[in-house]
């Protein structure tokens, strides 16, 4: 089959739900906590993200050290709502109900540190609630779904589990509050998540999802087989050289959405979406036998790729402080 770019219609039914949130707007919850236990419970969140998302850590060193370690209790408060399926599965449902009574209550447990901290990121730059609970309805889809007919719907997916994460990362990093700025946000997040998804193939079969579109599938022959028997052949290459390159064109077209942020957030959201697409380009070098091993950036390559960011949106001199 001969692929041809899609346009981007998907984007017109993810909008309304970035933009209304005025009515699900949660005032600022206290604290039942000391400074010495906010500071511990951010110092964990800062540990969780150090060993589970390199990349995340790396670019987030880049954010002043306020906005740093609440973009890092954002990520362990992601992370968490994505262990409770990943790891339990179906039995994980009811703990993933609990997780949100718990996480975005009026006041966290004073047990649990990424409670705490998250709690105190959110009330310190105003994240809107509404951002989080889509991020939990998405990660609770993959209790029951594990296909997806269109790209379209995947899209509806990605934005649950991904671009939310980069709206509330835009309430953190701080900036200019338009209609443009929320669009690029989806559109960087789903660009995230679909690079996720064709680095995780080979796990995601194994714990019985797929991710790609069924109807693209379908129309490039490729069936169960090529998951199960790791099949790399020109079919395959076809299908995946498309994947990779309309991924990395929903990159190109958000990537306007950097200068609509807080010049200090600039530099980390464009090294994450640099180093993001930079797996790209190493699934490209394996001829897209993702069925091998892993795709990744070494740290070599990602401090390869730093210079020409720091060129373009300059250097961060306030990370030290």
């Amino acid at each position: 089959m001969a692929f041809t770019m899609l346009d981007t219609a998907w984007e017109i039914g993810l909008l309304p739900r970035a933009m209304n949130i005025d009515r699900q707007w949660q005032a600022p919850m206290s604290l039942p906590v000391c400074n010495e236990s906010i500071a511990s419970a951010y110092s964990y969140c800062d540990r969780i993200t150090s060993i589970h998302s390199k990349s995340f850590y790396a670019a987030s060193a880049l954010l002043p050290r306020n906005k740093r370690r609440a973009i890092r209790a954002l990520y362990a408060f992601c992370r968490t709502t994505d262990d409770i399926i990943d790891i339990k599965g179906k039995e994980g449902e009811r703990e993933l109900e609990l997780w949100r009574e718990w996480s975005l209550g009026p006041s966290p447990r004073t047990n649990d540190p990424i409670s705490i901290a998250w709690a105190d990121a959110r009330k310190t730059f105003n994240v809107p609630e509404v951002y989080a609970h889509q991020l939990l309805d998405g990660v609770a889809k993959d209790i029951h779904v594990n296909r997806y007919n269109t790209f379209s719907e995947l899209t509806e997916y990605c934005y649950s589990v991904a671009s939310t994460v980069g709206l509330m990362s835009m309430y953190i990093i701080g900036f200019d509050k338009s209609e443009e700025a929320v669009r690029q946000a989806i559109k960087l997040g789903v660009a995230l998540q679909l690079t996720n998804i064709l680095r995780d193939i080979r796990e995601d079969w194994q714990r019985g999802r797929i991710y790609l579109p069924q109807d693209e599938l379908k129309a490039a022959g490729i069936d169960n087989r090529y998951f199960q028997e790791g099949i790399n052949d020109e079919r395959w290459r076809t299908f995946m050289r498309f994947q990779v390159e309309r991924n990395r064109g929903i990159y190109l077209d958000s990537l306007s959405g950097i200068n609509l942020l807080n010049p200090q957030g600039r530099l980390a959201i464009a090294a994450a979406a640099t180093f993001y697409m930079g797996i790209l380009d190493k699934i490209e070098e394996k001829k897209y036998n993702i069925f091998s091993s892993r795709a990744r950036l070494s740290k070599m390559d990602k401090l390869k790729k730093v210079p020409a960011l720091w060129f373009r949106y300059g250097s961060p001199s306030y990370i030290l402080k």
